[in-house]
C-alpha cells in the first residue's frame, strides 16, 4: 500500500526551510520576561525583605525594555526575522539573564533554569547551527556564574553557602536540560515540518494532475468531435483534386484546402499526445501573469490600470505557480472591493528584482491594523455593504503566506497624504521568481 501511494515527481522538490519567527513573537516574550523579572524583584524586596541590589537589576531590565520599545517603533512587528537576527535577540536574552543572575546569587538562584527558554525557542524555529550556538552560549554563561557571582540574598547575618558539589549538580542539570529539551523540541518541530511538506506536496500535485486531466479531457473531446469532419474534408478534397486535374487553378486551391485540413488533424493529434509534464503551459511572462489575474476583475465597475515598465533587462518568465496566481489574485480582489473608482497595477524588473505594486483609491488600511496585517482572522469588515475601515481576513493571511513561500517580500502601506488608498508591494529576487514551482525552496 505504501508503494501505491508514492508520487513520483523527480523534477519538483517541495521541501522548504524551517519557518521564521516574527518580530512580534520575540517582543512579546521579551516583555513577558521583563514583567516577570520586575515581579520577582518586587516580591523578594518587599515581600521577603531580602537585601537585593535593586538599582543594578532595574537598570538591566530598563535597558531591555528600551530596546523592546525601539524595535517596536522602528520595525513592523509582523515582519519575519532573518534567523541570524532572531538568534541575536535570543542571545541578548541569555546575556541579560546572566547579568541578573550574577547580581542575585548565580547558579544558587532558582531562576537559573530560565536559561532553557531562549534555547528551547531557538530549537523550534531556528536552524540547527544557531540553536547549537545559543545552547553553547547558555552553557558558557552558566559556567561563568559557577565561578563568579554576588551572594544569594538571604535573611540573617550569615550568608547562605552551598557546597561546590551541589552547584556542580545544578550546572550539570542545566546543561543536560538544555541539550535534552532542545533535541526533543527540534525533533517534534521537524516531524511537524515534514508533515506540512507532505501535505503541501500532495495539494500541489493533486492540483497539477487535476489541471492536466481536464486538459487531456478537452483535447480528447476536441479530437473526437473534429476528427470525423476533418477526415471527411480531406477525403472529399482528395477526390475533387483527382477529378479536376485539368483545371490548374481549381486543383491548386483544392490541394491547399486538403493540406490545411490535414494540418488541422496533425495539430489535434499533437494536442492529444501532450506529455504529463504540461511543459507547453508551465511557463508564463510577468505581463501574462498580471493579465491572467486582472482579467476576472475588469467587469465590476472599477477601472483597473496596468502599467508594465519597459527596461533594458529581458522580461522575467516564471512558472505558472498556483501560489503566485492565488496570492496576487486575492490582493487584487481586495483592492477592487475597496476601491472607489480605480485600481493600479504597476510592474517593473531588472536583473536582480521583480516587483509588483497593487494600489487603490479606497479608504486605505486603518492605522490600528496596518502593522498587524498578516495575522489570520484579522478583519474589520462589518457587512458586505460596508467597506469603510478596511477588511482583511483569512484570505490575505493565506495570500501573504503563499507569496512569502515563493520567495516574495510583501509589504502593506497607505498612499501619502493628500492621496488616499492602500498600497501592497510584492517583490521577488528575480532568480526566485524564475525558479522552479516551489520557489527554489531548498535554499537556506
Amino acid at each position: 500500500m505504501t508503494d501505491a501511494l508514492t508520487i513520483d515527481t523527480p523534477d519538483i522538490d517541495y521541501r522548504h526551510p524551517r519557518q521564521r519567527v516574527r518580530l512580534d513573537t520575540i517582543l512579546r516574550l521579551r516583555w513577558l520576561a521583563a514583567l516577570g523579572q520586575l515581579s520577582a524583584i518586587f516580591i523578594v524586596v518587599q515581600g521577603l525583605e531580602f537585601d537585593l541590589p535593586v538599582v543594578p537589576c532595574l537598570a538591566v531590565i530598563s535597558v531591555s525594555a528600551l530596546l523592546n520599545l525601539g524595535l517596536q517603533i522602528a520595525f513592523n512587528p509582523m515582519q519575519l526575522l532573518e534567523p541570524a537576527h532572531a538568534g541575536g535577540l535570543l542571545a541578548l536574552n541569555i546575556i541579560e539573564l546572566t547579568i541578573l543572575l550574577y547580581l542575585t546569587g548565580g547558579l544558587e538562584n532558582p531562576f537559573s533554569y530560565m536559561f532553557l527558554a531562549p534555547v528551547l525557542i531557538a530549537a523550534t524555529a531556528l536552524p540547527v547551527r544557531l540553536t547549537i550556538t545559543l545552547g553553547l552560549l547558555a552553557v558558557a554563561c552558566a559556567t561563568a556564574l559557577f565561578f563568579m557571582h554576588l551572594p544569594l540574598p538571604w535573611e540573617g547575618e550569615e550568608p547562605l553557602i552551598f557546597p561546590p558539589i551541589y552547584l556542580f549538580g545544578v550546572w550539570l542539570s542545566i546543561a543536560l536540560a538544555i541539550g535534552v529539551t532542545s533535541l526533543y523540541a527540534f525533533q517534534v518541530t521537524e516531524e511537524a515540518r515534514k508533515l506540512s511538506d507532505a501535505l503541501a506536496a500532495t495539494e500541489l500535485v493533486l492540483a497539477r494532475e487535476q489541471h492536466l486531466t481536464q486538459l487531456d479531457g478537452l483535447a480528447a473531446a476536441a479530437a473526437h468531435e473534429l476528427g470525423t469532419p476533418l477526415a471527411t474534408i480531406v477525403l472529399i478534397s482528395r477526390e475533387l483534386e483527382r477529378a479536376l486535374q485539368d483545371n490548374g487553378q481549381v486543383t491548386s486551391d483544392i490541394k491547399t484546402l486538403r493540406e490545411q485540413a490535414q494540418r488541422c488533424r496533425d495539430i489535434l493529434g499533437k494536442i492529444t499526445q501532450l506529455s504529463s509534464t504540461g511543459s507547453m503551459f508551465d511557463r508564463m511572462k510577468l505581463s501574462t501573469l498580471i493579465e491572467e489575474t486582472v482579467a476576472p476583475h475588469r467587469d465590476f465597475g472599477v477601472d483597473i490600470k496596468v502599467r508594465v515598465a519597459v527596461t533594458a533587462a529581458k522580461e522575467p518568465v516564471g512558472t505558472r505557480n498556483p501560489a503566485i496566481l492565488y496570492g496576487v489574485g486575492n490582493i487584487l480582489e481586495n483592492a477592487v472591493d475597496f476601491a472607489r473608482n480605480a485600481v493600479e497595477v504597476n510592474a517593473w524588473w531588472n536583473n536582480d528584482t521583480v516587483e509588483l505594486v497593487v494600489s487603490d483609491d479606497g479608504p486605505g488600511f486603518a492605522p490600528d491594523i496596518l502593522k498587524r496585517i498578516g495575522e489570520p482572522y484579522l478583519s474589520r469588515r462589518r457587512s458586505t455593504e460596508d467597506n469603510q475601515g478596511g477588511g482583511l481576513g483569512l484570505g490575505v493571511f493565506i495570500a501573504r503566506t503563499l507569496l512569502e513561500r515563493t520567495g516574495a517580500k510583501v509589504s502593506f502601506s497607505n498612499r501619502t497624504f493628500p492621496d488616499h488608498g492602500a498600497v501592497v508591494q510584492i517583490a521577488w529576487p528575480r532568480r526566485r521568481f524564475e525558479a522552479s514551482e516551489d520557489g527554489d525552496a531548498t535554499e537556506p
